[in-house]
């Protein structure tokens, strides 16, 4: 059975399979992604401000330019941890 989820502000995609899915540009300001599967996923571009990823597989997952802020939440650790950090030392 395929599932299907609405990608808008706000979506409750907690757990979703999103493996290699398209996503550049989303608007997924505030959307629960905790432990969802965001393997090899594009996230080009897309707005993560104030979203939950605490959990989220994120290997091989495209970055690039995704917008954040102090309300985004993620695992310490997290491939994304680590593309913040690197973003914020590169901005010093």
């Amino acid at each position: 059975m395929e599932r299907k989820y609405e990608i808008k502000p706000g979506a409750n995609l907690r757990g979703a399979n999103l493996e290699e899915a398209k996503l550049s540009g989303a608007d997924l300001r505030k959307a629960d992604l905790r432990e969802a599967n965001l393997y090899r996923a594009n996230l080009q571009g897309a707005d993560l401000r104030g979203a939950n990823l605490y959990g989220a597989k994120l290997i091989g997952a495209y970055l690039r330019d995704i917008l954040y802020n102090d309300k985004t939440q993620y695992s310490k650790g997290s491939i994304l941890d680590n593309y913040i950090k690197e973003k914020v030392s590169i901005k010093i």
